[in-house]
């Protein structure tokens, strides 16, 4: 592949119509080779941050584009030198797999033997090999999405660019891909921005996940810190679950398999279980605390409990935060 890129926004805020301001001046800076999701809720400004490193937006005066050291703002999409891959694919039905993949090699006019080259590399790194002829109109979603990433590294991109991927796909079909993509990123060594609503999918692929609301990033680093130490009340609820609990007058946050009934050290409270939900690797319990409020819990499958027993609830103290 090519020379890997360090991205750098500077400023970059973006409105609309009606001055709508989609997203607020923001810095941001992707390092090179490294996967950064883009993680939030519908209309938080992570799609339109995406089409503003790929030049299919501009940001508003004073919004600086840098792929390292150059100064990217005005140059058009096409001299950006990405790959994109989008939610439904953007492929030619009337293409075959192959005249899909070699589409871009042939807009750059290569010989057609290294074009023929090309489009084995690529369809063999995405698991396709022998796909060539086929046509698209049989492709199953997960195959549809794999002949657009090959596509995309067709054209040997100096960065990737993932909106919402695997949106479309079944759960099954979205874990299988979700680690072909993860695996492919981390062999190629290409800087890549992955834009998801998905949680789950953000942690598994990101280096890095930003965090993102109302057009401003909340908080930003690895899927451990985002998770584990959630900087704003948005981040903690966002990225999993948390109960409210208090202790000692003081509202704190915990994840549900920081608790543990039944132990030996000193309980903060007490409560009667209401619901237990199986849910294969793991059960999870809904527990009425002593103040009326519902905690829920996260244990292993295998541990016994019934509906109506009374249970001391217990926390390590590392395993509490604040969030603003």
């Amino acid at each position: 592949m090519t020379q890997t890129i360090h991205i750098r926004l500077r400023q970059c805020a973006k409105t609309f119509q009606s001055n709508n301001q989609i997203l607020r001046p923001l810095d941001l800076d992707i390092f090179e080779g490294e996967t950064l999701v883009l993680l939030g809720p519908s209309g938080c400004g992570k799609t339109t941050t995406l089409r503003l490193i790929s030049g299919l937006e501009q940001p508003d005066q004073g919004g600086k584009i840098f792929f390292n050291d150059e100064d990217v703002t005005q140059l058009p999409i096409e001299k950006r030198h990405l790959g994109m891959v989008f939610q439904h694919y953007a492929l030619f039905p009337n293409f075959t797999v192959g005249q899909n993949v070699a589409y871009a090699l042939k807009i750059q006019k290569l010989p057609a033997h290294e074009i023929k080259a090309r489009v084995e590399e690529m369809l063999n790194m995405v698991d396709l090999a022998g796909y060539h002829d086929r046509n698209i109109n049989t492709l199953s979603g997960g195959q549809k999405q794999r002949v657009s990433l090959a596509r995309a590294l067709a054209a040997r991109p100096k960065i990737l660019l993932f909106d919402e991927p695997l949106a479309a796909l079944d759960v099954k079909l979205k874990d299988k891909l979700r680690e072909d993509i993860k695996k492919l990123l981390k062999d190629l060594g290409i800087t890549a921005i992955y834009v998801t609503h998905d949680q789950q999918e953000a942690m598994a692929l990101g280096d890095r996940i930003a965090v993102m609301q109302h057009g401003h990033i909340e908080q930003i680093g690895t899927a451990k810190q985002i998770y584990q130490h959630p900087e704003t009340a948005f981040v903690a609820h966002f990225v999993g679950s948390t109960n409210h609990i208090q202790i000692n007058d003081k509202i704190l946050f915990c994840r549900p398999e920081d608790l543990l009934l039944n132990q030996q050290t000193s309980a903060f409270t007490h409560g009667q279980i209401n619901q237990i939900i199986f849910l294969g690797q793991t059960q999870k319990l809904i527990v009425t605390d002593q103040n009326n409020h519902t905690l829920t819990i996260t244990c292993s499958p295998h541990e016994q409990w019934h509906i109506g027993q009374q249970v001391s609830l217990h926390i390590s103290p590392e395993r509490l935060f604040h969030a603003i």
